[in-house]
């Protein structure tokens, strides 16, 4: 199996090398990874009290800051490592100031594992949600380096739990402590005889708290949000702005609408605002006064979306005709109902959300035109999904802390 798994990881390796030549993201999975030996020796250099924290993507880190940062804050003296697997989180974060060193994760080969290892020499290693990668897992076992595992979920039809998962299970077994999100997570752990196990929620919640209470004042959008409903379409993807655009075009109304995409390179924006209807203006290129007199509004910049929400009636979260939904907390945190797309069933909390009546989910166009005609119609239906939805971020504060607390004890 070990041999399975390092051709596989070289196979991995050897597609991004080739796809690097016309992909601008594996070219930076590629680039960044370029003499990362030195680069990260000369780093932490004399360095004595390294704490390594490794995320997959922005997402997961999203999920993991408020631990980081509380840890920093409680132990001053460690240097805190955040590593990530994908560009996506690296490039976004690379000059993050919670953390001491940023770098990408060299590839799980043994040899990178050990000199990696050799070089940090890690006190402490967190994995944040997922990403289990054999070499690193059995190098800080070797090494005793307690490590953590948070925030995560494990569903059935997980290699762990299947009868031939034994190469699998056996990375679960570098963890010093397990903390997981749901207690179907924790029944099945312990039926494959893990107990170090803590049911202890989800992370994201302490930080969409956070990004609620510090979010920043956007003056273009006090304008544009006074006086009407707005919808905002949040990390959509071409089915679901096919979908609102379809609504926008047609429905009568009174809708503002907010489309923040996913991916906001030019050609995907032209594709946007090409079959809208309406009039409509890109938030980096219009003056407050054209964006106070458009009906749909283009975002075409990141790093507003988690801001956005606060001048939102209505949020539609993208992403559930494909993968999976994006994150919904960051609308529920400010009162919003929630709208998604089918695939939503790897996310706890898009199930909590559904089942105390605080989010939707739609199949069809015509399920998604009677759930945004309803909220525009029914000011009571509205306001009470929305009330929902900013307690159920409430109740579910404080995981970080406990997190850390079982540590330090």
């Amino acid at each position: 199996m070990v041999l399975f798994y390092n051709l596989s990881i070289r196979m991995y390796v050897l597609l991004v090398r080739i796809a690097a030549f016309f992909n601008p993201k594996a070219k930076q999975w590629v680039d960044g990874r370029q003499n990362w030996r030195t680069r990260l020796k000369e780093a932490v250099e004399g360095e004595k009290n390294i704490v390594w924290f490794h995320s997959a993507s922005l997402g997961e880190f999203e999920q993991g800051r408020p631990v980081i940062e509380s840890f920093k804050k409680q132990h001053p003296d460690c240097k805190i490592l955040l590593t990530f697997f994908s560009p996506s989180g690296y490039e976004v974060r690379k000059n993050y100031d919670g953390a001491d060193f940023i770098f990408y994760l060299p590839a799980d080969f043994a040899g990178n594992a050990k000199l990696f290892m050799d070089i940090v020499q890690p006190q402490m290693a967190f994995f944040i949600k997922y990403e289990f990668w054999h070499h690193y897992l059995k190098e800080l076992k070797r090494r005793n380096v307690p490590t953590y595992l948070f925030s995560a979920i494990f569903r059935p039809n997980q290699l762990f739990f299947k009868s031939y998962g034994a190469f699998y299970k056996k990375m679960l077994s570098a963890f010093t402590h397990l903390f997981v999100q749901n207690q179907e997570s924790v029944d099945l752990l312990k039926g494959i005889g893990f107990t170090n196990v803590t049911l202890n929620g989800d992370t994201r919640f302490d930080r969409v708290y956070t990004i609620a209470t510090g979010s920043k004042s956007l003056p273009k959008l006090e304008s544009f949000a006074r006086g009407r409903e707005v919808l905002i379409a949040g990390s959509t993807w071409p089915k679901d702005e096919e979908n609102i655009i379809r609504y926008l075009n047609t429905s009568k109304n009174s809708y503002k609408y907010i489309i923040a995409a996913h991916e906001v390179d030019e050609d995907h924006i032209n594709r946007i605002t090409f079959k809208i209807e309406k009039l409509w203006v890109r938030y980096t290129k219009a003056t407050k006064e054209e964006i106070a007199a458009a009906e749909v509004l283009v975002i075409d910049c990141i790093g507003v979306l988690s801001s956005l929400y606060r001048y939102g009636s209505v949020s539609y979260i993208g992403g559930g005709f494909g993968r999976g939904i994006h994150n919904t907390l960051e609308a529920a945190t400010f009162g919003l109902p929630v709208i998604f797309g089918p695939n939503y069933h790897k996310f706890q909390e898009a199930t909590d959300l559904l089942e105390i009546g605080a989010a939707k989910s739609y199949q069809s166009y015509e399920d998604l035109k009677s759930l945004l005609d309803l909220y525009c119609q029914d000011s009571k239906e509205k306001l009470s999904a929305g009330e929902k939805s900013k307690n159920y971020v409430d109740k579910m504060r404080g995981a970080s802390n406990k997190i850390l607390s079982k540590i330090n004890s």
